[in-house]
């Protein structure tokens, strides 16, 4: 009798989609990866049972699911989408021994070690002090945040945190007329009401408010794609804030840190903005930090190109190191 090959399942599930695949040991690449819509499944079991459906395999014996949320006890409810389960009874109901559950970012944060330089795109700085904190940023349909820490023993420690629901602080005059109007919305603005997709659209949304332009609400990977186009000045304006936005973001997270190891950034919006990013006010923003601009001089920031590297970070959850 041939045995199961594979040993664990893993999982990236987001706002909008729904990332798994299948793993069979270490040095091996990723099986089966299978994309499904979140909005498509009531929750994860049912989501976890249509995946293995689809690539007709047995249940494995161990899953590990990263989620965009915290982790805090069995019961989870999503902040960007209606899921809402149990964790116990979603691991009795797909048929699985053990369902390890890791915030997505905590899961980049696992696979940040393991990335090659042909995986990462530099965005400024100078070299990474291998053994000093690094912290991650991700923009998608919310903004994710977690840092990576070595302990005394020498292994990485990933630590997640809800750092996207920070308060957002402006840099400039601009800045704080655009957080004025955001006001008007929420008592509270947190960064990822601006960096993220939904941000995208939210920035957007105010600029043309200040502008007394009466325009039609835009879609982000509309803003995106005529502000790379160069179509719409509006639009590029808001992407332009954005990456300062990030950048201001990220170097508060590199301060917090004292993350000399660098600052990874990922996530779908900024994969759109992968040929912009390095030339937009990033890098600028991250250094502004008077003081210390010349400490965060120092520190590398890059955009994170591997595939699949939440997958990657769920893998090394069950111990398992997988190929790129």
């Amino acid at each position: 009798m041939t045995a199961f090959p594979f040993i664990g399942l893993v999982g990236d599930i987001g706002g909008t989609n729904a990332r798994f695949a299948l793993i069979s040991g270490d040095g091996q690449p990723l099986a089966h990866p299978l994309t499904l819509p979140t909005s498509g499944f009531a929750d994860l079991g049912e989501a976890l049972q249509a995946y293995v459906q689809q690539v007709g395999v047995p249940v494995p014996a161990q899953a590990c699911i990263a989620i965009a949320n915290p982790i805090d006890g069995d019961w989870l409810r999503m902040t960007n989408t209606a899921w809402a389960f149990s964790i116990e009874a979603t691991r009795q109901r797909v048929g699985l021994q053990s369902l390890r559950m890791l915030n997505d970012w905590e899961a980049m944060a696992l696979a940040a070690p393991t990335f090659s330089p042909v995986e990462l795109l530099s965005l400024g700085g100078g070299e990474s002090v291998s053994d000093a904190p690094r912290g991650l940023l991700g923009a998608g349909t919310g903004l994710g945040v977690s840092s990576l820490v070595r302990a005394r023993s020498g292994e990485w420690v990933p630590i997640a945190g809800e750092g996207g629901h920070v308060t957002l602080s402006p840099g400039n005059a601009r800045e704080a007329d655009i957080l004025r109007v955001l006001w008007q919305r929420w008592p509270h603005v947190s960064a990822e009401r601006v960096i993220s997709g939904m941000g995208l659209e939210n920035l957007y949304t105010a600029l043309a408010d200040l502008s007394g332009q009466p325009l039609p609400p835009l879609g982000a990977a509309e803003i995106s794609q005529r502000a790379l186009a160069g179509q719409d000045a509006l639009c590029q304006e808001a992407v332009e804030t954005m990456c300062v936005l990030l950048g201001r973001v990220a170097g508060n997270l590199a301060l917090t840190l004292g993350a000399r190891g660098g600052i990874y950034l990922g996530g779908g919006v900024l994969g759109h903005l992968r040929a912009y990013l390095p030339r937009s006010g990033f890098r600028a923003a991250f250094e502004d930090k008077g003081r210390f601009a010349a400490f965060l001089s120092r520190i590398p920031t890059w955009m994170i190109e591997a595939e699949q590297p939440a997958l990657r970070g769920a893998a090394m959850g069950l111990g398992v190191r997988v190929s790129g």
